[in-house]
């Protein structure tokens, strides 16, 4: 069976989503880096894969599947011995797809809303409200986190699509851990139990965040 191919960049939260579920599944990946900032995902040859020129993709023999949520899905019923972390129950399911449209709706959109002016528009801007907008889904996912995991007390695909992007969160703006106890507690959890975590998430999320701070800074000597 020839590797997967994924396109992506080690920048990326939803890339990583990706990296950690495959890494769950014991999946080697060939990893295709895309340099966004250098319009990788523009080229014609991408968007043949996808026109929608976003990160991640892969192309699992000749199937290309575009979404990080729709692609953990699909490596997970395609390739997971069992149906743990994306269970066939409807009403678990439903609640797993719910924390998955929480990660893209609400955590990540939060996120993009405050990145893209920087790294696309040249804004040297840091909007009090933006800040406050992002760290408000601390408090969200805080709140809902009434068990161990997102979804109960096992580990779950909405559990790895959330941990990508609140990492990366916190690098951009610290919570304040005293508030969100809970919160914190998963984040450890899922620190010490996800394989290679620091590898294919933390030092990921450190590098966006130095890097859209490092541009911010450099945008605002061009006024």
């Amino acid at each position: 069976m020839s590797r997967i191919k994924l396109y992506t960049a080690k920048l990326s939260p939803p890339g990583r989503a990706v990296e950690l579920t495959a890494a769950l599944l014991g999946l080697q990946l060939d990893i295709i880096p895309i340099n966004l900032l250098a319009g990788d995902h523009r080229k014609s040859e991408f968007l043949k894969m996808n026109p929608q020129h976003t990160i991640p993709v892969i192309d699992d023999d000749g199937v290309i599947v575009r979404d990080s949520h729709a692609i953990i899905i699909y490596l997970v019923q395609k390739y997971a011995k069992d149906d743990s972390l994306y269970p066939e129950d409807p009403v678990t399911r439903a609640r797993v797809n719910a924390g998955l449209h929480f990660d893209s709706g609400v955590l990540f959109s939060r996120l993009r809303f405050y990145f893209e002016p920087i790294l696309y528009e040249g804004s040297s801007e840091m909007p009090q409200h933006k800040v406050d907008y992002m760290q408000k889904g601390f408090e969200l996912l805080d709140a809902a986190l009434v068990d161990d995991y997102i979804v109960g007390n096992t580990l779950t695909l909405a559990d790895v699509s959330c941990i990508a992007t609140i990492a990366t969160m916190e690098e951009f703006f610290p919570m304040d851990r005293s508030k969100y106890p809970k919160l914190v507690a998963w984040i450890e959890r899922l620190r010490n139990s996800l394989p290679g975590y620091e590898q294919l998430n933390q030092e990921g999320a450190v590098v966006f965040a130095e890097m859209c701070e490092a541009l911010r800074v450099k945008n605002a000597t061009k006024v």
